[in-house]
């Protein structure tokens, strides 16, 4: 949700008003997604552990949503630059402010490019492992997918529980991508046309 809101009304801002030094910002957004998270963890962790979010629910969060902000930046402004200005100045004739052309125009008309950066950034935090396991030390506050490691133990590893765990964990994926699977693949592909 994070990297939702932050995400799409920064591709917006980007995607379609003169911002000086973008092409630098744009940079910026690809070289951070080339950073692995084991360069980001003893950052954040030291950061973290200063403003006392070790150990919430709020730190995995905050962590996997600023690997995920520069991924929806960087997927979602073609969508916004593939858009004609002239949706832009009808809005405006009929009253509308930046806000409400963005909330009453823009988001309809890329629904498919939404539908795709919120199954994929679901994907991206329900699989994340190394935050949840390094910023919540109890495994109370883990999340599903990092309570794996509870079926190995010095006594040996449990394969048949890991196997049954790990299926149920697959159906909130698979279920996503069944359903959404249209949205998904046009999403993927309409979003390449301007770039």
């Amino acid at each position: 949700c994070i990297s939702f809101l932050f995400g799409v009304t920064a591709a917006y801002g980007i995607g379609r008003f003169t911002i000086p030094g973008k092409n630098i910002l744009i940079l910026l957004f690809l070289v951070t997604q080339m950073m692995p998270a084991t360069l980001l963890l003893t950052p954040l962790y030291l950061t973290f552990s200063k403003i006392g979010l070790l150990n919430t629910y709020l730190a995995p969060a905050l962590a996997i949503s600023s690997g995920s902000i520069p991924f929806v930046v960087i997927t979602l402004r073609p969508y916004f630059m593939s858009v004609p200005r002239e949706l832009d100045d009808a809005a405006r004739i009929d009253g509308c402010n930046a806000l409400t052309a963005f909330l009453l125009i823009m988001v309809p008309i890329i629904q498919s490019g939404l539908i795709t950066i919120v199954v994929i950034t679901f994907l991206h935090g329900w699989n994340d492992l190394i935050y949840s396991m390094t910023f919540n030390v109890s495994e109370a506050m883990r999340p599903l997918t990092a309570n794996i490691n509870r079926f190995m133990n010095k006594y040996g590893t449990k394969w048949n529980m890991i196997m049954a765990y790990g299926m149920i964990l697959v159906i909130p994926v698979t279920l996503a991508f069944v359903f959404l699977q249209k949205y998904i693949v046009g999403g993927l592909t309409s979003g390449a046309v301007k770039g």
